[in-house]
């Protein structure tokens, strides 16, 4: 049977031996209300059988909307008669902000070709990082030998190549 609280009107379900006819002392789980409960009235077995069987089983079909999803383009094309980005240009509604030129400022023409990243940049970025990897490298040098101890010899070798690259430069700086 299913009780309800007399307080919080929260229901519970309780075995139907549970509660006799002189009625019975329940508490709320939810709310601690104390009541006393009485046997619920149930309908027969054979009532309830016979009560859903009446009743139609119709299955409600939604009505088909015909109409446009709301604020889709079709949708404000059809109530305002315009699309949807000349409506929002001609209100205001655009997040674009249309900046005015300062009076006293010379327009650019916008068919100048700027400059972009030209060689020189990247032959000064690829020289700073590979500064940045030997650097790496030298100082991480005894780490590596630790765990690769084959590669001591090439270690070894790069470095030495870069001592000489670096007489070499300096020779011909004198």
């Amino acid at each position: 049977m299913i009780i309800q609280c007399t307080a919080c009107d929260k229901k519970f379900f309780v075995p139907d031996s549970a509660i006799t006819a002189s009625g019975r002392l329940v508490q709320c789980s939810s709310c601690r209300n104390e009541w006393t409960q009485y046997p619920v009235k149930t309908e027969k077995p054979e009532e309830r059988m016979v009560a859903p069987a009446t009743k139609s089983l119709k299955k409600k079909t939604p009505k088909k909307n015909k109409s446009p999803a709301p604020y889709s383009k079709e949708y404000m094309q059809e109530k305002w008669g315009t699309p949807l980005k000349t409506y929002a240009a001609e209100k205001g509604l655009t997040k674009k902000v249309k900046r005015k030129s300062h009076p006293h400022k010379i327009k650019v023409s916008e068919n100048i070709e700027r400059p972009g990243f030209g060689f020189f940049s990247y032959v000064v970025i690829l020289s700073v990082l590979t500064v940045a990897l030997v650097g790496i490298l030298d100082i991480s040098k005894t780490q590596i030998i630790a765990y690769f101890p084959l590669a001591e010899p090439y270690i070894e070798h790069f470095f030495e190549t870069l001592e000489n690259f670096k007489i070499f430069i300096l020779d011909l700086y004198k």
